[in-house]
């Protein structure tokens, strides 16, 4: 039995990397802040644990992880995927109130849930498990009029990289996935019209989310032995390359 741990997992990726999981065999808990989303993506899952969770609030975070270890002792595998969009706007535009809130989910949402794996994994029998930060294309380019989503996913880049230094003495593997233009329920608008570095709208390309969830799997898959420092998988033909 391999466990794995979904954040964000109530839509969008976080349901469709949570089923390609279970779909693998992996035991999955399920966490995210509303419980009727969470019983959706878990309808039909052989072996799931529904966890209402707000990332960002610590005594969540380690209460839900002590629910797993409760259940099947043990942790293998983090998908730390919870995230928002947060503010859009010019710098000065941007509410110090919505900053906060999107540092709280992106960032230490995503440190909370790591602190927590990572000292299980460095304790259990055998020891050892690998965590999987969703980036974003935005760790590397960002798009007009996202400061705070943007330093967000920079931050989880610099997050990956330090948890992946650290974890090495433990068995520990850390790497993070960046992705750009999956559908899904919130990047919908995408497909439609996205604002452009020159200021007009135009649609874009976009992708199945189930390639996300194949590329998660085979990441999840590996022995510890093997990292995957970073992966981007993007829809062929958005503007990432010299965007806008």
């Amino acid at each position: 039995m391999r466990v794995a741990v979904v954040t964000g997992a109530g839509s969008g990726l976080g349901r469709v990397i949570a089923r390609g999981l279970a779909d693998a065999g992996f035991s999955v808990a399920l966490l995210g802040r509303t419980a009727a989303s969470l019983a959706e993506t878990a309808s039909g899952l052989p072996d799931a644990l529904v966890l209402p969770t707000d990332v960002a609030d610590a005594a969540q975070v380690d209460a839900a992880f002590a629910a797993v270890v409760q259940r099947w002792g043990r942790v293998d595998v983090l998908v730390n995927n919870a995230g928002t969009f947060g503010p859009s706007g010019d710098v000065d535009e941007i509410s110090v109130d919505d900053w906060s809130a999107t540092v709280a989910v992106n960032l230490t949402g995503a440190f909370l849930c790591a602190r927590a794996a990572f000292g299980l994994m460095k304790r259990q029998d055998p020891r050892g498990g690998r965590i999987i930060n969703n980036g974003s294309i935005s760790a590397h380019t960002p798009r007009p009029g996202s400061a705070a989503y943007t330093a967000t996913k920079h931050a989880i880049t610099g997050l990956t990289k330090a948890l992946a230094l650290d974890g090495r003495p433990h068995d520990i593997a850390v790497g993070q996935i960046d992705i750009g233009n999956a559908a899904t329920e919130m990047t919908a608008g995408i497909a439609v019209g996205a604002r452009q570095a020159d200021g007009s709208i135009r649609p874009e390309p976009t992708f199945d989310p189930r390639h996300v969830a194949d590329a998660v799997v085979a990441m999840a898959r590996l022995p510890l032995g093997v990292s995957v420092p970073t992966m981007t998988l993007l829809a062929t033909g958005m503007p990432y390359a010299g965007r806008g």
